[in-house]
């Protein structure tokens, strides 16, 4: 039996230290740093945004925890993020899971489900 995406990201634990890693990663990107960097000043919004990352991927991964927060449509709507911006955002997860030493399953596996929700967190 092979274990979940849950398991392989490093359960609760884990994941916290990539959403970490993935929010300070984009915070440096030229790209999309506007879009995170006013959260420095915000640290209680900077905090619910990480926990609400953490759960969305608890629940996608396999794992315990219930999502319940907005959609994702929702919490993009009025960000008419580009298609050069989804892909900054997915090439800073990428290097995160690499620092983290994730094998290429579980990169294929988080690829499937960034991929899957496209369409819901673009140009709305």
């Amino acid at each position: 039996m092979s274990t979940s995406l849950f398991e392989r990201l490093g359960a609760e634990e884990g994941i916290v230290k990539i959403v970490d890693d993935v929010v300070e990663a984009h915070m440096n990107n030229p790209v999309i740093s506007a879009r995170f960097t006013p959260y420095l000043e915000q640290p209680e919004n900077l905090a619910k945004v990480k926990s609400h990352t953490v759960n969305f991927f608890i629940t996608g991964s396999g794992g315990p925890q219930v999502y319940a927060g907005r959609t994702m449509e929702t919490t993009h709507r009025g960000m008419n993020i580009s298609a050069e911006e989804y892909m900054e955002t997915m090439d800073d997860i990428f290097l995160v899971l690499d620092k983290h030493g994730k094998d290429a399953q579980t990169k294929k596996d988080v690829l499937e489900i960034l991929w899957s929700l496209k369409g819901t967190i673009m140009g709305k």
